[in-house]
């Protein structure tokens, strides 16, 4: 991973950032903290700085890194090293080559000279020693430059060997980040993955993969159409399709049932619409999706002129590696449970995506389908920059009638209503939603009998020869067969669609998403599929 230098004013966020690339490039991290409490209040500043670290970093009090250390940097094998900071290991070499002296009034001389080129030849064995690790080096400078000349020879001198030792680092580094009020600017971008090429799929869904007449295992919306109480409360709202929607009672009752206060929902035209008013209306710069997932996300993304990077889940176990996201990243939208691979992650690992100054998008369309929705984040108002997309879809099978809403900090919605056009939501869908919110519509009977089925129906997919089936916490399965496209051509030809998920990028032509039916359709689907395989 080499050597990351972290560069910024007083108070301007470097300290905090780097910890974050730490704890994201960790465990086991070694931190080692130069500075000194040479008075009350510096102590008080490093103490601060001591507790907002995790307990299990190590910490090392040393003003010079190589000598706690060791030149090539043996004394921390494997570990992570941050380095707090540059302007504490320089006064310490200073000191060592007599640079704080009295003499330091008069022009350099000779002696200066020949210590200054100490000083910096051992930043520069540092630097080499860093960049060369296969573990992360992170280092927190100053940029003193951006001030005055100081009135003192011996501040002149620290000044000049603190400014050429950070561009010693910074060259050797193969990342450099300027944070200033708080935001990372990279100066040195890190080594980027291969660019990914331009995908015409990502606008390709389920639905279009179903001829007329065929049994429907590739859209993922619970069959047999929506109970009966969701049919008569959208009969009895047919009689308001005279009147303009107003979406205020729905986005109160569907903020009230998750906990939050009415400013921090936004009811939606299909949950599908979340993505491209957050992409239009916020315009990141730099946006992480983690895939293999929806595809939506990042088309609107790309549509709005973002550069989007992909993450990608562990293809053995799609698990996901908080340190696969990039840091520098504004912008990060991830699904759970997670669409097409079935995986729920734990709620605190998506909290811990989050950052200052991020904006954190969790789609959360198939948590209904999860018994008690327990890693859900819907009620976390506290997570700054969160954003969770729900759906009526899935559960309710409601896909024509465009249901969704977003759960997430005031100013974010503020500024989301602002970019929409007016009337988005129509009547019908404004009182699904306003009956979700009042607690007249729920899941856990159509959970409970989707979990059953799910189960039932990948134990007999195992059983058949060929056939790879990964644990799903929703309504469909993910597969992988060998010859994938023959078997859902043969499957085809038996008048069943299945979901390719090769349009899902990092997933491959093998891999097919199976939705959970009625347990007859499951054994028709089961019958053909031991047919075709």
């Amino acid at each position: 991973m080499g050597l990351t230098l972290v560069v910024g004013g007083i108070r301007s966020g470097k300290s905090g950032y780097a910890e974050r690339l730490a704890e994201a490039a960790g465990p086991p991290v070694v931190y080692v903290a130069t500075g000194a409490g040479d008075d009350a209040e510096m102590a008080e500043r490093i103490e601060r700085h001591r507790r907002r670290r995790p307990s299990a970093w190590q910490t090392l009090e040393a003003a010079d890194p190589l000598g706690a250390l060791g030149a090539d940097l043996a004394g921390a094998p494997g570990a992570t090293v941050l380095i707090d900071g540059l302007g504490g290991w320089i006064c310490a070499l200073m000191q060592a080559n007599c640079l704080f002296t009295d003499e330091a009034v008069a022009p350099w001389g000779e002696a200066g000279e020949a210590a200054r080129r100490r000083v910096l030849a051992a930043v520069s064995s540092f630097a080499g020693a860093a960049a060369s690790r296969e573990a992360a080096t992170i280092v927190v400078a100053d940029e003193a430059g951006l001030g005055g000349v100081p009135p003192g020879a011996g501040s002149r001198r620290f000044l000049d060997l603190s400014g050429e030792a950070t561009q010693l680092l910074a060259s050797s580094a193969n990342a450099v980040w300027l944070v200033v009020a708080g935001q990372a600017v990279p100066l040195k971008a890190p080594n980027p993955p291969a660019p990914e090429p331009e995908r015409p799929d990502l606008r390709v869904h389920g639905d279009s993969q179903v001829p007329p007449g065929a049994l429907d295992f590739a859209v993922n919306v619970v069959p047999g159409g929506p109970p009966p109480q969701v049919r008569e409360r959208l009969a009895s709202a047919l009689s308001t399709i005279d009147r303009y929607p107003d979406d205020a009672p729905a986005a109160s009752a569907v903020a009230a049932r998750h906990g939050r206060p009415p400013d921090e929902a936004l009811v939606l035209n299909g949950a599908a619409e979340a993505f491209w008013l957050l992409a239009h209306a916020l315009r990141p710069r730099r946006a992480v999706c983690v895939h293999p997932s929806f595809t939506e996300p990042e088309a609107a993304l790309r549509a709005a002129g973002a550069e989007v990077v992909r993450a990608q889940r562990d293809p053995e176990d799609f698990s996901l590696d908080p340190a696969a996201i990039d840091p520098a990243a504004g912008f990060v939208v991830i699904g759970n449970p997670n669409n097409p691979t079935g995986n729920l992650d734990p709620a605190a690992t998506i909290a811990g995506l989050a950052r200052p100054g991020r904006i954190l998008v969790v789609d959360e369309a198939f948590m209904d389908l999860v018994p008690g929705e327990g890693e859900s984040l819907a009620r976390r108002g506290d997570i700054p920059g969160l954003v969770v997309v729900r759906s009526l879809t899935k559960a309710w099978a409601l896909p024509g009638l465009r249901a969704g809403f977003l759960l997430a900090p005031a100013g974010i919605v503020a500024a989301l209503c602002a970019a929409r056009q007016p009337w988005s939501v129509n009547n019908l869908a404004l009182a699904a939603l306003e009956a979700y919110g009042r607690g007249e519509l729920t899941a856990a009977a159509v959970a409970g009998e989707t979990a059953l089925a799910r189960e039932e129906l990948a134990t007999r997919l195992r059983c058949l020869p060929g056939v790879r089936v990964w644990p799903s916490c929703a309504n469909f399965l993910l597969v992988r067969v060998s010859g994938g496209e023959h078997v859902r051509a043969g499957l085809l030809e038996r008048g069943i669609a299945v979901r390719r998920a090769a349009t899902f990028p990092g997933l491959t032509a093998d891999h097919l998403r199976i939705a959970v039916r009625t347990p007859a359709d499951n054994e028709r689907l089961l019958a053909a599929l031991a047919e075709v395989v």
